[in-house]
């Protein structure tokens, strides 16, 4: 199996930082792995590595497409593992559970994309409706019941007789994985993430927001949702930012539970002096196995 180097962690870990000084001394190659940091212009709400932060480093899968174009996590796992299959040290660096592991494991995904015309079939249906059909179809599916847009096309994907139950294999890697999560204490990252936002705030982020809004553009992702709530008068500008802080919070809590429960990392003090050291420990002692 192609071994692959993954860092993770919640925002303000310390990720792209760690991975700069390991990648030199590995030659490895990084590849993105922040579902928002593949869009070109979301630079500064995403912490986005600026090019002179890169120390001629190569990074993949940065900047790819343009934000009203669609990508999913088809498209990701399709991309990732081209570049891990390309690049002879690769190293994924990120904080998106999801596109992380369908890139790793057996994640099996149809490409083609639900009719206008299935939407429309069931558009009187509510959701716990058509998850009830689901089920009765495909009585194993495990999906959120909330996410109207994924009920209806595991109802296709069943109704075409390919169940999704039966094509997502999520436990069956398909690469060697060394997973390093870097994990901070709680008041901790609220304190980073107040002073990562009032730098990103500095930095042009409300701008940022009104040049994509000026292409039409609405990015529903941390950050850019409370903006937009504040220019539209909705909320003042502390509202917004606490709404932020808030729920970076909240997903914080999420990628833990998610990398603990399903990727089984080595857990890492982020703030620890020998973080580096115990890294790179890791990393070289990975590398040389059989």
């Amino acid at each position: 199996m192609k071994k692959v180097i993954v860092i993770v962690g919640p925002t303000g870990s310390g990720k792209t930082g760690l991975s700069i000084r390991l990648a030199k001394k590995i030659n490895a190659e990084i590849i993105n792995g922040d579902s928002v940091q593949i869009y070109q212009g979301l630079d500064i709400g995403s912490a986005k590595i600026k090019d002179e932060e890169k120390e001629n480093i190569p990074h993949h899968l940065f900047d790819i497409v343009k934000p009203n174009e669609p990508y999913s996590v088809y498209n990701f796992q399709k991309d990732v593992r081209k570049k891990i299959d390309e690049i002879e040290v690769p190293m994924i660096v990120g904080g998106t559970g999801l596109y992380i592991k369908a890139a790793l494991y057996q994640y099996e995904f149809i490409e083609k994309g639900r009719s206008q015309d299935f939407d429309d079939k069931y558009v009187k249906y509510t959701n716990e409706e058509l998850y009830q059909m689901l089920i009765g179809i495909d009585p194993d599916i495990v999906i959120d019941i909330q996410n109207r847009r994924r009920i209806l096309r595991a109802l296709e994907q069943a109704l075409l007789g390919h169940p999704r139950s039966s094509k997502t294999k999520k436990d069956i890697l398909l690469y060697k994985p060394l997973i390093l999560y870097l994990d901070l204490d709680r008041n901790i990252l609220e304190e980073r993430l107040r002073k990562r936002l009032d730098r990103q705030l500095e930095e042009g982020f409300i701008e940022e927001v009104i040049e994509l809004e000026q292409l039409n553009i609405r990015i529903n992702a941390i950050g850019y949702r409370e903006l937009n709530l504040y220019l539209d008068g909705i909320i003042t500008i502390d509202e917004a930012k606490e709404q932020i802080i808030k729920a970076s919070k909240r997903l914080a809590k999420k990628q833990k539970t998610f990398f603990k429960n399903q990727m089984n990392p080595v857990m890492l003090d982020a703030l620890s002096t020998s973080l580096e050291d115990d890294a790179y420990r890791m990393v070289k002692a990975f590398l040389k196995e059989v």
